[in-house]
């Protein structure tokens, strides 16, 4: 499937918030699914249209299974580090669905709604600290970390005071560079959550791991290292993606006035505001598949052990799903965007980072109605295309 024209994933955005300019042009040629070359040469299915996107994340015959040797890998330091079961996100039904429904009841529309007034609480004092502190200050380390990280850790019963030690692992973890970075943050934080899982069934808690460890581990339906797993995986997509959203949210609106206007003048618009900036960024931009069937779609044939990589940035700035797709316009109606995957495998913590969203943006601007970026835009360094995508640091003042 490939040829001389064969484009290369991933690709690093010139600009923070819109697709590389490789991926869009496979999209404006209406070749929504074509071949793309990795990093080792290895050639896979890119999907860059929005309909054929959600058709196969909805198709049993594209695989998820990470310890399947044709599954694709698009960095060198996951390629070279050691195969390890990857549970949830790395896994088939039935497995997977018996691993998802123990977890849905923490993070349903309603468990999120209960946790607003403690979100509202978190986000109002770290405004009161920044206010005390006084300007400039780094937005990413100051709110926009903090806010799911102090979150997620009350919802799971890990205590925050760690904090420094599994963003710091998280970081190594997601992006390097060197395979060395990935198998080390792996085993530190496996070493962590095996001594604190060993505490809490020594002195239970109250958190989502108290609940797994009373109804799961004891009872035999998990062992230990799945738990421990399954814990990091929570931990690190719970505060990791959504740090990222409220950052380069952030960056985006200051950077659309017309549109951070209205969402200063209209309270009502923020839930579509925030469903707009998750199509508009699609951070999460790049998921990978391997298919165990021959697959069919738009006119090309997919064999079975082809890697299947789907674009969400270029998925999500389709145009035919999107009139004018590249505009940012807080009032479009975006709720069928793919920023959160979609299927079987649509993030379990899609309402709670909402709800997180929803409440921190029009905080953060309604406390500091003079909030701008304390350095020239272009000076703001972001993350390259091989991991999830947002800023690396954004400097603010007000």
């Amino acid at each position: 499937m490939a040829d001389a024209e064969t484009i290369s994933f991933p690709q690093n955005r010139t600009c923070p918030y819109d697709p590389p300019a490789g991926y869009r042009g496979t999209a404006r040629e209406r070749q929504p699914v074509a071949p793309a070359r990795l990093y080792d040469g290895r050639t896979v299915w890119l999907v860059t249209g929005h309909a054929e996107a959600r058709a196969l994340l909805t198709d049993r015959r594209l695989s998820s299974n990470r310890e399947n040797p044709e599954f694709p890998l698009f960095a060198r330091r996951l390629a070279e580090t050691s195969v390890r079961r990857v549970e949830l996100l790395g896994l088939d039904d039935p497995e997977h669905n018996v691993q998802r429904r123990m977890l849905i009841p923490s993070f349903t529309v309603r468990r999120a709604a209960a946790l607003r007034p403690r979100i509202q609480e978190i986000v109002d004092g770290l405004l009161d600290a920044m206010v005390r502190k006084g300007p400039p200050t780094d937005l990413i380390e100051a709110f926009a970390l903090p806010v799911p990280s102090m979150v997620i850790c009350a919802l799971l019963g890990v205590p925050y005071e760690d904090h420094e030690f599994f963003e710091a692992q998280s970081r190594r973890l997601l992006r390097g560079p060197e395979p060395s970075d990935v198998e080390e943050a792996r085993d530190a934080l496996d070493a962590y959550f095996r001594e604190l899982i060993a505490r809490k069934r020594a002195t239970p808690g109250d958190g989502l791991l108290d609940e797994l460890i009373a109804d799961r581990l004891e009872t035999g339906e998990i062992d230990g290292e799945q738990l421990v797993r399954l814990a990091e995986i929570l931990l690190i997509a719970g505060h990791e993606t959504t740090a990222n959203m409220i950052s380069l949210g952030t960056f985006t609106l200051l950077r659309h006035p017309d549109q951070l206007a209205r969402l200063r003048g209209s309270e009502g618009l923020v839930p579509s505001a925030v469903e707009e900036l998750l199509r508009f960024l699609s951070i999460a931009d790049g998921i990978s598949r391997v298919a165990v069937e021959d697959i069919e779609v738009a006119g090309v044939t997919i064999r079975a052990g082809d890697g299947v990589v789907l674009s969400t940035s270029t998925s999500n700035r389709d145009e035919a799903a999107y009139p004018s797709p590249d505009e940012l316009d807080l009032g479009r109606n975006a709720r069928n965007h793919v920023a959160f995957g979609f299927g079987v495998h649509q993030c379990l913590g899609q309402n709670l980072a909402r709800a997180e969203m929803e409440i921190a943006l029009p905080a953060l601007f309604d406390r500091l109605p003079g909030l701008r970026l304390a350095v020239p835009a272009e000076e703001i360094p972001f993350k390259p295309g091989d991991t999830i995508q947002g800023l690396l640091e954004l400097p603010v003042a007000w």
